[in-house]
This record gives structure tokens, sequence and C-alpha cells, in this order.
């Protein structure tokens, strides 16, 4: 287990450095409350803080959530290798609403283990058992639509997870000392809305127009926009259809989640997913202080010090738009990756004419012929590649989760008729949320290294550990804004 050094968290606290944002809390004894150390309340005295690494740890030892700060909406912890892999992904599961609907025992199946087994590991880990995990996980999002929707307390409970609004009830109370109904303001009418906001945290800086640059000239028609200030997209979790907006918030350091009241049910995996879209856990000023040692990228990174690897909301979605953009410009795969949608997908009706389509399923693109997926204009090796991956993905022989055993799933890719190193990578960077994946034979990044071949491309990048992802998007951004990828 990981400790928490006293002198260093209270001197983070006592500065509100927003670089520990999320990375540890603050239990005070004389309140009763856990707060964020950046937390505008007066500092307390050290000898009067408890630390904590999550915030079901600091509800564990009986704290109270700061209504002020709001632990909620505290961005994650994303280090490399902070924690075993197999707590790092039953965490991600978890966070993502696995546990709403399905039980422990099931979770530690997926994960190749024992229930007691994953109790123990997390346990050891976070000081949390996973039930404990998930209960602060749907109390905290319960909170946050408490504080920033009109939505009326029954449907709070079950959008949160809960499977009773008397369950939700007791356990709130519980918590937070207070009646769900309390945490409203008078002026909260439950008025007839088409959608609800998320407010989304993260630690700054964040190169927000950046971002926009790199998923505009990628944005699958029909299925993704980006204007000048957003981006949008439809939805496709399960049975349940929808469709969200992201603007960036211009009064604080968190983007703001427009997201249609079709997606109640699902907020829980819908955030995690745009948290990994936009890659909101990261550490900036860590990986800046790794990158910015090498000369070539010093540059950049001052340039660029919010600069974030993008992930994906689909990694399946996103996987298909790697393959067809083998061998291709980056407009010629948006244009296939457009005709993919107008021929095999379903619509859905939006308020927004740009968003209308649903990406095609595994399951679909898996029933069609190599006939069928060359009428869009690829030729045969990438139509028998494309179908391969949605047959592979269907039948459960590849897994596109984030905190699956990226090697042996890369190599799984690789197996398949037509995916190589490239590939593998760039699906193990955006989809899989590598760090440190690097797709050395990149033509981009080897040109921005001075014209290397790939072999010495992957030596180069060897100082650059474990951050090469970071280094791929710094180097395709020096060719010239979003390039490459």
């Amino acid at each position: 287990m990981q400790t928490l050094e006293t002198e260093s968290c209270y001197r983070a606290l006592s500065a509100r450095d927003r670089r520990f944002d999320g990375l540890f809390f603050v239990g005070v004894s004389t309140t009763g409350i856990y707060c964020r150390p950046v937390c505008s309340a007066r500092t307390p005295r050290q000898e009067r803080c408890a630390f904590y690494r999550t915030a079901a740890e600091a509800e564990r030892a009986g704290f109270r959530a700061c209504l002020l700060c709001r632990p909620e909406l505290a961005p994650g912890s994303a280090p490399v290798d902070s924690v075993p892999r197999l707590v790092a992904a039953a965490v991600s599961r978890i966070e993502g609403g696995f546990l709403n609907e399905s039980s422990i025992e099931e979770l530690a199946a997926e994960l190749g283990v024992t229930d007691r087994h994953l109790r123990r590991a997390m346990e050891t880990e976070l000081g949390v058992s996973p039930v404990e995990l998930a209960q602060s996980r749907r109390l905290a999002l319960a909170k946050q639509l408490l504080q920033d929707t009109a939505l009326p307390l029954a449907e709070i409970a079950f959008a949160s997870g809960f499977q009773s609004v008397r369950r939700f009830n007791a356990l709130f109370q519980s918590r937070f000392g207070r009646a769900p109904s309390s945490l409203r303001r008078e002026s909260d009418e439950a008025e007839a809305s088409r959608s609800l906001v998320l407010r989304l945290d993260y630690r700054p800086p964040l190169h927000w127009e950046q971002l926009l640059t790199f998923l505009r000239g990628r944005a699958i028609p029909g299925v993704e926009y980006v204007g000048d200030s957003e981006y949008r997209r439809t939805v496709r979790l399960g049975d349940t259809r929808g469709w969200l907006t992201v603007r960036h918030d211009g009064k604080r350091p968190a983007l703001l989640a427009e997201v249609s009241l079709s997606l109640a049910g699902v907020l829980m995996p819908v955030a995690a997913r745009l948290r990994t879209l936009f890659d909101l856990d990261a550490q900036p000023t860590v990986i800046a202080e790794c990158l910015g040692r090498d000369p070539l990228l010093a540059r950049q990174v001052q340039r660029h010090p919010g600069l974030r690897v993008l992930g994906s909301f689909d990694p399946f979605e996103m996987t298909v738009r790697a393959i067809l953009g083998q061998q291709v410009s980056v407009r010629a795969a948006t244009t296939l990756s457009g005709r993919l949608v107008a021929r095999f997908s379903e619509p859905l009706d939006t308020p927004h004419a740009e968003t209308s389509r649903l990406f095609p399923s595994p399951e679909t693109l898996a029933a069609l012929t190599e006939d069928d997926v060359a009428t869009l204009g690829l030729p045969g090796a990438r139509a028998r590649s494309l179908l391969a991956v949605a047959r592979a993905v269907t039948e459960g022989s590849v897994r596109l989760d984030r905190h699956v055993d990226v090697d042996a799933t890369m190599a799984a890719l690789e197996a398949l008729p037509g995916i190589g190193p490239w590939t593998a990578h760039y699906v193990a960077m955006r989809a899989l949320r590598w760090p440190d994946a690097f797709p050395a034979s990149d033509l981009g990044i080897r040109k921005a290294l001075g014209g290397l071949s790939a072999k010495e491309t992957a030596e180069r990048a060897e100082a650059w550990r474990p951050w090469r992802a970071y280094a791929a998007v710094h180097l395709w951004t020096s060719l010239s804004e979003g390039a490459g990828g």
C-alpha cells in the first residue's frame, strides 16, 4: 500500500497546490469533514489533519464530504503503475458503474481472480473494499446531481446506480448527516429539460483548443462534430442511446458536459468515458518534468504545457477509425468513416443536425461481408482487417478495455490480418489509454526527429518512458498543430 507523507501533504494543502488535487484528501478532526487539497476554507492546523488517498477511505474513517470544495468533483489519479494492474482494472470498472448491475463475484470473474483475492487486493492497496468504493462513487455522483441539476430525487437515486430510493436515502443520511433534499437550492425546480450538465474537473493546465483541433480533423461525420468551442457526439451504451455536448468552463479548471436525459441511467460510464476521452486525470506537471529534460522536447513542452493524449469515448469506434486511417491522409480516413456510418449505422433523433447517427456496433460490422465493406472504397486487405477486428471483439478474443493486459491485447491485434505495430500502438495509446505506447514507425514522428529510422526512433524514445505517448503527441504537434496519427 502506498503511504502518504504527512509533511508533504500539509505543505500542498497550505499552498492549495492544484497539482495535488485528487491525489489525496484531508480529513479535519474538529469538523468531521474531508476536503480536497485546493479547498478555499481556512487551512486547519496540522495536528487536526489526517490524509487519505481516496475519498472512499476518508468516508470509511467517518468523515463527511465538504460542501464547499466538493470532493466528488476532484480529478482522478492516473500515475503509471501506482497500484497493481488488477486493482487499477477493478477501480476503472467500478468507477464506470460495473457494480451497479453486477456482483463482486462477477467483477472478480471478469478479472480472472476470486472475489476473496479481489477484496484483499483492494483493501491492501486502497484501504477500502470494492463495495465501499462503489458506494462512494454512487454518492459522489448523486451529490453532484443534487447540487447541479433539477432532476427529481428518485431519478437521481437510480441515475447514481442505486437500486432503491430507500437505500439511497439511508446511505446518504449516514454518510453526510443530512437528507438528500437538504442540498437542493431553494431556486431549484424540476423544470422540463432535454438535458443535464455534468462538471468534470481536471488538473491545469489543459490545452483545450489543441484538443478540439485534433478532434476536428478526425470527427466521424454523423457521429461527432467539433464547433469553435465545443465537442458533440451521439452515444450508445448497451440499449441506451443519447447525445452529449462538451464545453470548457470559463470559471474554473473543468469541462461541462451537457448530456441528454435519455442517458440519465448511465451517467457513471458516460462521465468515466469523457474523462478518458479528454485525458482529464493526467498529471501534466509530472509529465512535463520528465519530457522537459530532453532538449528536443523542452521547447514544445513549454509552448504546450497542457497538452494531453486524447483517448476515446468508444474504444471499438476509435480502433475502426485507426484501421480506416492506415496509409491514407487524415482527411481521407474521415471521408471513409463518414461513408461507413452513412451505410451501416442507425439514425438517432437529436437536437443537432450534425450528429444524428450512431456508430455501427461490433456485431453489425462483424455480420458484413468483405464485398459490403469494399463498397466504401477500401482495398480488400483493409476490408479484411476491419472485419477481423469486429469479429474478434464480438467473439471476445480481443478486448478493447482500459487496464486490460496491454501487451497481450497488442499481440492479439497484431495476430489479425493487416494489423501491424503502428496500429497496435495507436490503439494502445488512445483506446487502451496506455501512456507509454509509442508508434515508432510513424512517418510524422520520424520526420519530427530528423528522418530517423523506426529502430532509431524507438531507441531515441527510451528516455521518454513512461510517457512516450505524450512525447508522440508533442512531436506530431511540432510538425503542424495536430498532424500525424
